[in-house]
């Protein structure tokens, strides 16, 4: 019996409620179950209220964008084991000139490194070591935070695998992964120095404070000091016990001789006959006896102190052969890791199929570890991808109750691109619904419609639409805390980072986030052709 629209309406748009409250607010009082299990949970009631049958519950799974996500996991594992991001904070910190310079290295690092790994890889990586640089110079953490997670947002919208939604978009539009990068990296680079600018314009008073003049290295001392210094030996008590030369001592030890020189005296005299004549016998039975164990111990302590040298010679030469042996095996796999990371990207960049190519690439590189792979495959984050099914479920069944197409069907008038104006209705569009219902589901429910809408003017303006829609989701992200998964691991990891702990507050973050969202989105709605 087929079920009446306007309840099948209701009932999927309560399934719906139910996952957006849990994927925003995790930590819901009342039911704080968190993102992953709000999914299912969704994805449950769409199929309880029959709004989806089983099959086609299964059938809304997109595995290819599931598969694309865990090859670039698994590279991103591998390559934090190759130091990859070790080498990329060194440059943060390499012969930096103050606190602006710190805070555009940032902001260029942050982006590159998301474009390739994810900005969510590159804020967890990258957010400790943010704040020790902070830290180290005596500079406010929350320009340096801000300009990594922002950074991170505008970088990954550069390829394909930057980020969730940009997944989703290079699956669903069939857009080249080398395309995809020449249509919106010009809006990146541009973007990113805009960011950067408006960091330092609104935080040019906390960077342009000057720092205490000390020497680099105690600076250097002291950050080592705060990170892994457990006591402090200035707190250790001390006995006090009267020094030997005081004048207490001296009265004492004074008393003490005065009572024995007397019997020293009578004895002395006695004693001294006594002792010459023993003294002379018992030296010349030592000399002749000496003489004896010299000649004959001479070879065998030259022929020990040979020995000892040989050993002191040979086990350092044998230690220093492993130790050699086992850097240049280090040194080998470090560069198949990124050579195996560089035939990923050409490889996507020649049109192949994004998904094999990336699954790919990680099991080569489980291969060439040699070893066993769970310690690394246990670093993927599983519940990512569970989340990714159960919210796929859940807006398919979202979609088939009809209100997102209603919703499109009234705008569509408003927000054609081939027209400015339209443009600028269709980026507030995506503005708000990212930051409303999350980018992914965003691009769900309106990344067909919006394609299809510009597919009707030309094949160009489909394949800009889908290039904006990239844009915008992920810049969206920069709106507020909530707005970006990268945001919050950024404002997580600096609040529990130990000894280094930093509360980046939302209103902070929304000081920030307004002006640089609309301007850097601006420069991709002029840019992206």
């Amino acid at each position: 019996m087929a079920m009446d629209h306007t309840v099948k309406v209701i009932l999927g748009s309560i399934a719906f409620a139910t996952f957006w409250l849990l994927a925003v607010f995790p930590a819901i009082p009342f039911l704080p179950v968190g993102r992953t299990a709000g999914s299912l949970l969704g994805a449950m009631l769409m199929v309880v209220f029959r709004v989806l049958t089983p099959d086609q519950a299964y059938a809304a799974i997109d595995l290819p964008i599931l598969g694309l996500l865990f090859g670039t996991m698994v590279v991103s594992v591998y390559l934090e084991r190759a130091d990859m991001f070790k080498y990329l904070g060194k440059v943060l910190s390499w012969r930096s000139k103050g606190a602006k310079d710190l805070i555009c290295r940032v902001c260029l690092i942050s982006a590159i490194s998301s474009a390739f790994f994810t900005n969510d890889t590159s804020c967890v990586v990258l957010t400790e070591f943010v704040l020790k640089i902070a830290r180290q110079h005596n500079l406010p953490p929350r320009p340096f935070l801000l300009a990594l997670a922002s950074s991170a947002n505008i970088g990954s919208s550069a390829t394909p695998i930057g980020n969730p939604q940009n997944l989703v978009i290079a699956v669903q539009s069939k857009i080249p992964f080398g395309e995809f990068v020449v249509g919106i990296l010009p809006a990146m680079l541009v973007g990113v120095v805009v960011n950067a600018l408006i960091i330092l314009i609104l935080y040019w008073k906390l960077l342009s404070v000057q720092k205490d003049e000390e020497d680099p290295s105690s600076e250097i001392v002291a950050d080592e000091v705060v990170l892994s210094h457990r006591f402090s030996p200035a707190r250790l008590s001390h006995t006090q016990i009267p020094s030997l030369n005081s004048p207490e001592w001296e009265s004492r030890l004074d008393s003490m001789n005065a009572n024995v020189e007397t019997q020293r005296s009578v004895s002395s005299k006695e004693n001294e006959i006594h002792r010459s004549h023993s003294a002379l016998t018992e030296s010349a039975r030592i000399s002749d006896a000496s003489s004896l164990k010299r000649e004959e111990g001479f070879s065998s302590k030259s022929l020990n102190s040979m020995d000892k040298q040989k050993e002191s010679v040979s086990l350092p030469s044998s230690e220093e052969k492993e130790h050699w042996s086992t850097k240049w095996r280090r040194i080998a796999w470090k560069c198949c890791v990124y050579l195996v990371t560089i035939g990923m990207l050409v490889a996507l960049l020649m049109g192949l199929n994004m998904s094999w190519t990336a699954v790919t690439a990680a099991l080569a590189l489980v291969v060439l570890d040699f070893k066993d792979a769970q310690p690394c495959l246990e670093k993927v984050s599983y519940s990512l991808l569970v989340f990714f099914c159960g919210m796929f479920m859940t807006v398919d069944g979202f979609n088939k109750t009809g209100l997102p197409s209603a919703f499109w069907d009234f705008m569509e008038p408003h927000a054609q691109i081939d027209r400015v104006s339209g443009t600028v209705v269709l980026a507030l569009v995506i503005l708000y619904l990212s930051n409303l219902a999350s980018n992914v589901p965003t691009v769900l429910l309106l990344g067909a419609r919006v394609a299809a809408s510009a597919a009707a003017i030309s094949p160009m303006e489909e394949k800009r639409a889908w290039l904006l829609l990239a844009w915008i989701s992920t810049v969206a992200g920069n709106l507020s805390l909530l707005g970006s998964a990268a945001n919050l691991i950024v404002c997580e990891q600096a609040r529990r980072t130990p000894q280094l702990s930093y509360n980046l507050s939302f209103w902070n973050h929304l000081k920030f986030g307004v002006p640089s969202t609309l301007i850097v989105t601006a420069i991709g709605l002029v840019l992206i052709k």
